[in-house]
């Protein structure tokens, strides 16, 4: 039988990976990490790592090896409604909404302004129309509320109005249990939520190798609970991390390992995801652009180390630092939803996402969802077909002076080619004029007002609708 071969981009040579795991392990056991939280440094002292100097946690790579060993090298993420949606460490691609914006860019409207609950129950409703992202997002902050009580209300509206698992997280230490409640009450119980997640918690070192007490927490909170955390460090080259890329991929992996270890002695073989958010920072502007070419570079050797280490990853592609729908946007997010996939990151957060991941837009959510649908075709590959006898084809096609009435063509058009939506124009130019000559961002807007009137999401069960009101607060 033929092979199937399956296209793939790396960007670290055999050599660069070595070198790169082996800086990490030189950089979290002569430079080591800052742990705010003291029982952590308590607990990873006990196993093994030693305080240096100014009181930075060295953690050496038998402590690494060991949590290496017992975190799963996949899990399967469910619905609302108990069913699985995906498994993640194969290194197929699963997209999901850019998350935590703190703006919307409105259609028709030149300046973005600031997000609100109304908006996080939009984008929650649509992205449970787009079949192309297999996961939502807590995509925007509501910031007409204090972050005391903003992450509950997200999470309680994102549950409410769209079934797909949920990639979230929290701005405050209070926050993390009600969160966690909210999830065991959809699920039914804690011990069940633990066999079917529901969610992928975020929690970012801040970088340089540094774990706050806030989001080292959330992290031992979900290991605890058996919640998939997400780690998501945030390399920005010559800002904070190396300037070369290298060396901004190597300190990313300390960090992410330094999380790991922390994760699996609070509860070993919780699951885990291997994050990135890196950035080449522009010093012209003093921004962190993650349209970047670099900047998707960085994420996906990120995501290369994270495969050879064994484990399923994650980063921000598809996202654009545009201010509006223009030709960067489109191409910012285009190859950036492309690459990931190439790249083999399991999730991929950032489709209608603009400006340094601070606006999300709805217009742009619709149009990033055909750029994910072809970004998964291309990862398929060119499938060989056994079967087919491909001279015979192509006599049959000679003899008929065109293949559009071949069985063959009939049977397969649709096995081989995807067909986009409405807000991608293959038409000819006098067709297109005659239905209305919509360009690509109309299209878009049109079909996010046609699915919002949709009938949405079914119900929470009453009972369960009434303890997430409970638990926000």
């Amino acid at each position: 039988m033929a092979e199937v071969w399956r296209p793939t981009v790396r960007f670290l040579s055999a050599e660069q990976l070595a070198s790169t795991l082996e800086d990490a392990h030189r950089i979290l056991d002569e430079v080591g990490v800052e742990v705010e939280v003291e029982t952590a440094r308590e607990c990873l002292v006990a196993a093994g790592a030693s305080i240096g100097t100014e009181g930075r946690v060295l953690i050496g790579a038998k402590l690494v090896n060991r949590a290496l060993e017992s975190v799963p090298h996949e899990f399967t993420l469910f619905d609302r409604d108990g069913e699985p949606v995906c498994v993640l460490g194969h290194g197929e691609p699963h997209y999901c909404p850019g998350s935590a914006a703190i703006r919307v860019l409105d259609w028709g409207q030149p300046e973005m302004r600031p997000s609100t609950l109304a908006d996080c129950k939009r984008f929650a409703r649509l992205t449970e129309m787009l079949p192309g992202y297999e996961l939502q997002s807590t995509c925007v902050v509501p910031t007409e509320l204090d972050a005391a009580i903003g992450d509950r209300y997200r999470l309680a509206l994102a549950l409410t109005h769209c079934r797909k698992p949920i990639v979230t997280g929290t701005f405050d230490c209070a926050s993390f249990e009600p969160m966690r409640d909210m999830l065991a009450a959809v699920r039914g119980s804690a011990e069940a939520l633990a066999e079917k997640p529901l969610a992928i918690f975020d929690c970012c070192p801040t970088a340089p190798l540094s774990w706050s007490a806030l989001t080292c927490s959330a992290l031992i909170g979900c290991a605890e609970s058996g919640i998939p955390a997400e780690i998501i460090s945030v390399p920005m080259t010559g800002a904070t991390a190396p300037m070369s890329l290298q060396g901004a991929v190597a300190q990313h992996t300390a960090e992410c390992l330094s999380g790991l270890v922390i994760h699996q002695l609070s509860g070993p073989g919780a699951p885990l995801v291997w994050g990135a958010c890196a950035s080449g920072f522009d010093m012209r502007h003093g921004t962190s652009p993650m349209g970047a070419v670099e900047s998707m570079m960085i994420n996906a050797a990120t995501a290369q180390v994270g495969r050879h280490l064994g484990l399923p990853t994650h980063g921000f592609y598809g996202l654009s630092d545009s201010k509006g729908l223009d030709y960067q946007a489109g191409y910012e997010s285009g190859c950036g939803a492309l690459l990931a996939a190439l790249a083999g990151a399991d999730v991929i957060s950032g489709p209608g996402i603009l400006e340094f991941v601070g606006c999300q837009s709805l217009e742009k959510l619709v149009l990033d969802h055909e750029v994910c649908r072809s970004a998964k075709r291309a990862v398929l590959g060119i499938d060989p077909r056994p079967e087919d006898d491909v001279v015979d084809l192509v006599r049959q096609g000679v003899e008929a002076g065109q293949f559009l009435n071949l069985l063959h063509t009939r049977r397969t058009f649709r096995q081989e080619l995807i067909f986009p939506g409405a807000t991608i124009n293959r038409q000819n130019a006098s067709t297109w004029l005659m239905s209305g000559g919509s360009l690509a961002h109309e299209a878009a807007h049109a079909e996010v007002e046609r699915l919002l009137e949709g009938e949405g999401t079914p119900a929470l069960a009453p009972q369960i609708a009434l303890e997430l009101k409970r638990l926000q607060g």
